[in-house]
């Protein structure tokens, strides 16, 4: 199963915690940043391709959702 984007952040922050992070916490928070954004694009594709003929694309219709639902 893959790691969620929040369970990937809780990761890096206990590394923190412990002295074992690689990363700046802007860095760690930018990077969950973009993996919940690919997650939500991922999960709008999948739905989309259940709903829709086959081959039609969905990728573009995707990145639209995410930026009218996620970015102010």
């Amino acid at each position: 199963m893959k790691q969620t984007a929040v369970e990937w952040f809780q990761d890096q922050i206990i590394k923190i915690v412990n002295g074992t992070c690689e990363l700046s916490e802007i860095q760690i928070f930018e990077q969950a940043k973009e993996m919940e954004k690919e997650q939500i694009i991922n999960a709008f594709v999948e739905c989309w391709k259940e709903n829709m003929p086959e081959g039609y694309e969905c990728k573009q219709s995707a990145e639209q959702y995410y930026k009218e639902t996620f970015i102010t």
